[in-house]
């Protein structure tokens, strides 16, 4: 056998330092987290914020967020949950929803930073691109794009909410080349299929099609539309309620849910020292007498 010579001594390991945590279960892009949260240096500890857009299977989360050395803080947070709430009780992780998320969040925290009257945004959403002109008193509220490890293709729902975020209000640096509708040979965005996306037209044409060929696939798929009694023709004015109840309260409500009276317990309640005497004394009485018994027999 050849001689193997070693190239990493015991005192390399003892001074190896592993990687952070999140960056060993590929949860986070450091790479692209420095970027977002690197700060100018004359900009003396002004903080810089992210918008901030997760996807889970069942919910869609959006967020205003901005780097301090004790940790992340975050400023203002909407979710696709809260929805219901505004109206729309199906489908909460579509495009549209992530929408009708990023434009809660907009109007949620300019209204916090007493704004939402200066930047209305872009009341009706046509599906063209939109930016916010900067008003005579304050400047639009800034916020960079955070979409996290998600793949950023044409037509992803982190655009459907950056779209939402932006007809909201905030200022986002952004192009129009990704969102629902851009072509790549014109080079341009078909601002009517955008427009179709964000009022859920997708998905009434895919309802559509279901009805005609597949009924039964359309009557599993959808049975939370057909239960509340939506149809695909009056999706688009689902969401036109939607957005305006937005906008007029975007405020967030505290759960009603009251917490569980009794606290369920899984594991034996811990003594204490004169209830663990009182039973040592209570079976020490116990096998004397189990004794005494023996011995009488």
């Amino acid at each position: 056998m050849a001689f193997v010579k070693s190239q990493k001594s015991r005192a390399y390991f003892k001074r190896f330092q592993v990687k952070f945590k999140r960056r060993r279960a590929g949860k986070t892009d450091y790479r692209a987290r420095i970027r977002l949260i690197n700060q100018d240096k004359n900009k003396y500890n002004t903080p810089k914020y992210r918008f901030v857009v997760r996807f889970t299977n069942k919910d869609v989360t959006a967020q205003i967020i901005h780097a301090s050395i004790a940790g992340d803080i975050v400023v203002a947070a909407a979710y696709s949950h809260e929805l219901p709430r505004y109206g729309l009780e199906v489908g909460l992780t579509n495009y549209a929803a992530a929408y009708c998320t990023g434009l809660l969040l907009a109007r949620r925290v300019l209204k916090k930073l007493e704004m939402d009257e200066e930047y209305e945004g872009n009341v009706e959403a046509t599906g063209e691109d939109y930016s916010v002109e900067p008003a005579d008193t304050r400047r639009p509220f800034r916020a960079l794009l955070d979409v996290g490890l998600v793949r950023t293709t044409t037509g992803n729902r982190v655009f459907g909410a950056l779209k939402g975020a932006l007809d909201g209000g905030l200022d986002i640096p952004h192009s129009d080349k990704r969102f629902a509708g851009f072509s790549k040979d014109g080079k341009q965005l078909d601002a009517e299929v955008h427009r179709k996306y964000i009022y859920g037209g997708h998905v009434a044409a895919y309802m559509r099609n279901l009805m005609e060929d597949e009924p039964e696939k359309y009557q599993s798929h959808f049975s939370e539309y057909i239960k509340r009694g939506i149809e695909p023709d009056n999706i688009e004015e689902l969401y036109k309620k939607v957005h305006a109840a937005i906008r007029a309260d975007p405020t967030a409500k505290k759960s009603e849910k009251q917490p569980p009276k009794e606290h369920k317990r899984y594991n034996l309640k811990k003594l204490t020292y004169e209830e663990r005497k009182a039973k040592l004394v209570e079976r020490l009485k116990a096998l004397n007498s189990a004794a005494d018994d023996e011995d009488d027999e």
